[in-house]
């Protein structure tokens, strides 16, 4: 019979999509400190770094974690050409049943990998603080059934999807496009908003990349003015651990407490 394992027993993999230092640096704790983990406790492979790697590189590791990205655009392989393997190992940990936790660019990664599609939106695109919807799943779901419906969420991504991949099931969705997924039965989600940034976070990356997003101060000084904490959002990720990977149960609602909380 299997031991549990301890919290501090975990390792975990962070396929990471960044290219500069200090933003690197910042997302590495973002994950760490929302997972309720030590840094060293989250291996990075960065895919700029390493463009190319085997598809069983997170063999070994307790879970795989992907992260969001500014440097890259999911829809130009031929220019980011880390984005083949990097689905090539998203389809083996579906395969492998491995815990994987997906943000933002990972969620992309992921909706191609699956045989979903992807497209991009050059203006008007989700930017700051939103309102995250939750489908009926989401009731039953380990990480999403005790999350209030239009809890507060980060995102901030041109591109999108608006069709569940194949063998999906949804969970949560702005107007504009869907947010967060899991893969099947298979220990997976994917976030389009990003679950390890919070308010702070999201001023200091948006201020960093304001060349990148915004139309100037007074935008970036307009959607920063509404950005909001977002706590139910970043509780995702230790529920994540807690749960998933630690096994600690949380009873869910009974089919009828389902039903009533999703009524409208």
């Amino acid at each position: 019979m299997q031991t549990a394992k301890e919290r501090s027993d975990l390792k975990l993999l962070l396929l990471q999509i960044r290219t500069e230092r200090k933003v690197r640096e910042e997302e590495h704790r973002s994950f760490a400190s929302y997972c309720g983990l030590a840094l060293e406790q989250i291996e990075v492979l960065n895919v700029f770094d390493t463009p190319s790697f085997a598809d069983n590189v997170a063999d070994g590791y307790d879970a795989l974690l992907v992260g969001g990205a500014s440097e890259a655009n999911v829809l130009e392989p031929e220019r980011y050409t880390f984005v083949h393997d990097s689905q090539r190992l998203l389809r083996r940990v579906v395969e492998t049943r491995q815990p994987t936790f997906a943000s933002c660019f990972g969620f992309q990664l992921v909706v191609l990998a699956l045989g979903g599609r992807v497209a991009h939106r050059e203006t008007g695109f989700e930017m700051g603080t939103l309102p995250i919807s939750l489908t009926p799943d989401a009731a039953t779901d380990p990480l999403f059934h005790d999350t209030p419906d239009g809890f507060a969420a980060v995102s901030v991504h041109r591109q999108y999807t608006d069709r569940l991949p194949p063998g999906c099931r949804l969970l949560a969705y702005t107007d504009q496009c869907l947010h967060a997924i899991r893969v099947g039965d298979c220990p997976f989600w994917a976030f389009q908003f990003h679950p390890e940034v919070d308010k702070a976070t999201l001023v200091e990356r948006l201020t960093h990349y304001r060349a990148h997003y915004t139309d100037g101060d007074d935008h970036l000084g307009k959607v920063l003015a509404t950005a909001q904490e977002t706590p139910e959002s970043n509780g995702l990720m230790r529920k994540f651990v807690d749960r998933v990977l630690l096994g600690d149960s949380v009873p869910l609602p009974a089919s009828g407490a389902v039903a009533a909380a999703h009524k409208r």
